[in-house]
């Protein structure tokens, strides 16, 4: 276990490590994984966002869309249930290529340069060329896997590593170039969320109730947080601190180092699935009681709180002062940061589950009424 002051110079080092996919311009050319460009998982989004986003195009598959989008500078990726994967014109929504699995596909994909990962409910992990949707390995798992892939820097030297949770109860991480496993962590019960990523550490939770903390370089389990109920949803990482919300109705801000919980919120008896955002001094999360919360980051206390008429699965992204956010009403949100003030909606029609990708002000995310969705000014 480190001492908390030995992480910062750490962290540098390794931010400059992570994904090639990001440059240093102000407005990233890539929306690389599910909760944005840091494998921390904070849900943050750089460049401006219009107040009146406008339509651009929707894109069809066969069946609803849960899973999350991502995107480059060419074409936006997202999972369907109809078992596919598919590749869409970012300018124009026109379908550049799908890939059949053999199961439904409600994990949000994963781009790592020109590699696309993604797993399936076949237990199967795609490893596919972005471009042209081709395979290059797959990797088993023996259930289905529900969540995103995290990508990170090897710490061994050159290339990627993936870490993905999976319905047989492991933690999974694969070498991006090969598909070979670097090794396997078992817990008690379903992994759902992606894990995070921060300071040679991996941290997620189980659906075992705890809250896990294992070393990025052997899988071996150095930490963890009883937090005694089901954990869905992706913690959000920032040094020694996760914030993640849980089955127990309650979102909690959790130190990984000391093992010990820092906060708790609750409000109403709902639960959270939705995964947070987090800044410098707020935390927005989304609840099973139709509303988005927004917590002081220091104290855990709610300084606003805004209504949908739908359980907020939806995981919430920031960007320009705004927040992003679907909802099971059938709508996609844009609300104010500072107030909550609801500032834009526009009416899908079938519940919004999926999880926003935010790239040079324009929005994509999935419905259950099987398209993908752009927005922009």
């Amino acid at each position: 276990m480190h001492h908390p002051g030995q992480l910062i110079g750490r962290r540098v080092f390794l931010s400059a490590l992570l994904l090639p996919a990001v440059p240093v311009a102000s407005a990233p050319a890539v929306w690389p994984m599910f909760r944005g460009a840091s494998p921390r998982q904070m849900g943050l989004a750089e460049g401006r966002l219009a107040a009146n986003p406008k339509l651009a195009w929707k894109a069809k598959t066969t069946a609803a869309i849960s899973s999350s989008p991502v995107a480059d500078d060419k074409r936006v990726y997202v999972g369907s249930m109809d078992m596919s994967i598919y590749a869409f014109e970012r300018a124009t929504g026109k379908q550049a290529w799908a890939l059949k699995t053999k199961g439904e596909i409600e994990a949000p994909p994963t781009l790592v340069g020109d590699a696309l990962v993604v797993g399936s409910a076949d237990g199967f992990l795609y490893c596919l060329d972005a471009a042209r949707g081709t395979i290059r390995w797959k990797y088993k798992t023996d259930d289905k896997i529900a969540g995103a892939a995290n990508a990170v820097a090897a710490p061994k030297g050159g290339g990627h590593w993936l870490v993905v949770g999976s319905y047989d109860a492991k933690v999974h991480c694969v070498d991006l170039k090969t598909g070979k496993p670097q090794w396997t962590f078992e817990t008690g019960n379903y992994v759902n969320g992606a894990p995070a990523i921060s300071d040679g550490k991996v941290i997620f939770g189980g659906c075992d109730g705890t809250l896990y903390v294992l070393r990025l370089l052997d899988g071996k389990r150095i930490g963890g947080v009883d937090i005694q109920s089901y954990i869905a949803g992706s913690a959000a990482v920032d040094g020694a601190l996760a914030y993640v919300g849980h089955y127990g109705n309650e979102f909690v801000c959790a130190n990984v180092v000391s093992g010990s919980v820092v906060w708790t919120y609750k409000d109403k008896a709902f639960p959270f699935f939705s995964s947070p955002a987090v800044t410098a001094d707020r935390i927005i999360v989304g609840s099973r009681d139709r509303r988005l919360h927004c917590l002081d980051r220091r104290t855990g206390k709610a300084l606003w709180t805004a209504r949908t008429r739908g359980k907020v699965d939806s995981s919430p992204v920031i960007c320009d002062g705004k927040i992003v956010v679907g909802s099971e009403d059938g709508r996609l949100y844009l609300f104010d940061l500072k107030s909550g003030k609801e500032v834009w909606s526009y009416q899908i029609g079938k519940p919004v589950l999926s999880t926003p990708a935010v790239l040079d002000g324009q929005i994509y995310i999935g419905s259950d009424d099987g398209y993908l969705y752009a927005f922009r000014a």
